[in-house]
């Protein structure tokens, strides 16, 4: 069966009809989806589910109970040793969501390093997603590190660097580099 990790930027509220669009083609070809507890994305994700009346989702969240699970679904808690709260906290159910997840699906603000992690945390277990870039109205496929290079370059500049000072975004693209390079020797 196929899952589908599908996430995006806590700051979008509201999902464009051409997300919605994509979600009811995951619906009707009856996938499995994770999802995560937090506001924005992942609650407007959770809300168009049960608008769809999507029984086949998981609403990952880190310590003991989801934050948000508006369908009343199955939860998987994934436990942390980072200190609540905090991003490593978080970063641990999103980390098991693309371990679980055959493809992503995203949907971006060009900013958030959340949502750029859980890209790069697919693409790291040679995982494709489809991000779509909010400002943009448009998809892009990220499934390997020249199409993550180009989805960066909707960045502003600060956004880059506060992503690289956060999930130390130019080495991990930099690692990436080196893996691809070696699978084509």
């Amino acid at each position: 069966m196929t899952t589908v990790f599908i996430a995006g930027s806590i700051n979008i509220k509201n999902l464009d009809p051409k997300v919605k669009e994509r979600i009811n083609n995951i619906v009707a070809s009856d996938f499995d989806v994770v999802v995560g507890d937090a506001g924005g994305a992942d609650t407007s994700i959770q809300e168009y589910l049960l608008s769809l009346e999507r029984s086949k989702t998981t609403v990952f969240c880190s310590g003991s109970a989801p934050r948000n699970n508006l369908g009343q679904w199955p939860a998987k808690t994934v436990e942390s040793r980072h200190s609540k709260g905090s991003r490593a906290f978080f970063t641990e159910k999103d980390v098991a969501m693309a371990e679980q997840a055959d493809y992503g699906l995203m949907i971006w603000d060009a900013k958030s390093t959340g949502t750029l992690s859980n890209v790069i945390e697919l693409l790291s277990r040679k995982k494709k997603s489809l991000v779509f870039v909010n400002k943009e109205k448009s998809f892009k496929v990220v499934g390997d590190v020249w199409q993550l290079e180009e989805l960066i370059a909707f960045m502003p500049e600060h956004a880059k660097q506060k992503a690289n000072e956060k999930i130390r975004l130019f080495e991990r693209i930099s690692l990436l580099k080196h893996d691809q390079a070696e699978l084509s020797l």
